[in-house]
């Protein structure tokens, strides 16, 4: 009884319908966003939202999708279990960039116009605070323990790092020229900033807040985005026409992909196979093989896709919350929060996944019926989500390293 109740304290899991992984993509001309899907490269929906999308951020579970309106100055919400938007949130003046933030079920969104960042209560979808920030903020990401959250500020040439615990700004990083995209290693001790008119990458110690490398890419490199095991940086060059591969052990750039006219957002499959980027005067989305760096197909959407930010469904809920259970017959897990290592205890052969708050996947392996002990002490502290996949189901519980 008593380790029943232990149980019962430490974890609940959400059963789900397995499905395949979608990409948003917001239309910044006709206002709507295009719903892809990841297996087949179709579209599933298209939705509307308000004047000039543009951001995208993914929660954490993949229930939900938002989606930044520059002109109507809001919030667009999708809840992904129908395809439909359940709530409209005002923010500053013309919002560009967010970012889903599951520590504390927040959503950060940057207003280029007033120089601010709104921060949603995501439970609530209202705005619980508005934090000053430099001149433009654009792009915003989130570190993997949720501690911390980046801001780049395309006219004074500056990252800003605000602590999530206070929701003040404790740091100001000078980079290049004109900063718009930023993306955060998986395990948080790297920030790499998208340099637009410098045509570089900086990359920035997230434990001195110093840029410790500039990489030279293609020119109007905008939207970036980095591979679930860290060893890759993917940038979209605007004005180039291309993809520029960064290698993350050394710093160069190791393959450049061309792509059709005028690419802006960028996004990797959480599985790392895939990457997809927005074709802005194109009208397409570009699919490459990360095996080969190709572009695989290219899909028709909206009018101007943008996509800036993290569009890709770490999970899919195409048919919403089946149940949630307090002692479920598929798994267990001991310690939680832990420091080292986890024990799961499943019912019969499973697999699992590991993956942090960006949704990207940290670790993938079968485990047989009983008892397998999961190392942790590589990873950073924080959050992370455990998702095992057993016959037709999908269980996903919250791991807290320690």
């Amino acid at each position: 009884m008593i380790r029943q109740l232990l149980f019962i304290s430490i974890f609940i899991i959400i059963i789900l319908s397995a499905n395949a992984q979608t990409a948003y993509i917001t239309n910044y001309g006709d206002s709507t966003v295009s719903v892809i899907d990841v297996a087949s490269n179709t579209i599933l929906d298209t939705i509307t939202v308000g004047t000039h999308s543009f951001g995208v951020s993914v929660s954490t579970d993949g229930s939900k999708v938002y989606v930044t309106n520059g002109d109507s100055n809001t919030v667009s919400v999708i809840n992904t279990a129908t395809n439909t938007v359940t709530a409209t949130i005002r923010v500053g003046d013309y919002p560009w960039g967010l970012a889903f933030n599951s520590k504390f079920d927040r959503v950060y969104v940057g207003n280029s116009n007033d120089s601010s960042v709104s921060v949603i209560d995501a439970v609530t979808n209202t705005v619980i605070d508005t934090i000053k920030a430099d001149f433009g903020p654009l792009g915003i990401a989130v570190s993997p323990d949720g501690s911390k959250v980046y801001v780049t500020n395309q006219y004074n040439n500056t990252v800003s790092v605000i602590n999530t615990d206070t929701d003040t700004i404790t740091a100001t990083i000078s980079v290049g020229y004109n900063p718009s995209g930023v993306a955060v290693s998986p395990i948080g001790n790297l920030i790499y900033v998208t340099n637009t008119f410098a045509h570089t990458v900086d990359v920035i110690n997230s434990t001195t807040n110093t840029v410790i490398a500039t990489i030279p890419v293609g020119n109007y490199p905008y939207g970036i985005s980095i591979t679930p095991d860290g060893s890759k940086i993917y940038v979209v060059n605007w004005g180039s026409n291309t993809v520029s591969v960064i290698d993350s052990a050394t710093n160069f750039v190791s393959a450049t992909i061309p792509v059709p006219y005028y690419p802006t957002g960028i996004s990797v499959s959480p599985d790392g196979s895939k990457i997809y980027v927005t074709i802005e005067h194109s009208n397409l989305v570009s699919v490459i093989s990360a095996a080969t760096n190709t572009v695989l197909t290219n899909i028709h959407v909206g009018t101007d896709p943008t996509s800036f930010g993290n569009f890709i469904s770490p999970f899919s809920l195409t048919t919403g919350l089946a149940s949630v259970c307090i002692e479920s017959p598929i798994i267990s897990i001991y310690p939680n929060p832990a420091t080292n290592s986890i024990t799961i205890t499943v019912q019969q052969k499973s697999e699992i996944e590991l993956l942090n708050i960006q949704g990207q996947k940290i670790l993938h392996q079968q485990i047989q019926q009983g008892k397998t002990d999961i190392d942790l002490s590589g990873l950073a502290k924080g959050i992370y989500i455990l998702r095992l996949k057993s016959n037709d189901k999908i269980a996903l519980t919250k791991i807290i390293k320690e």
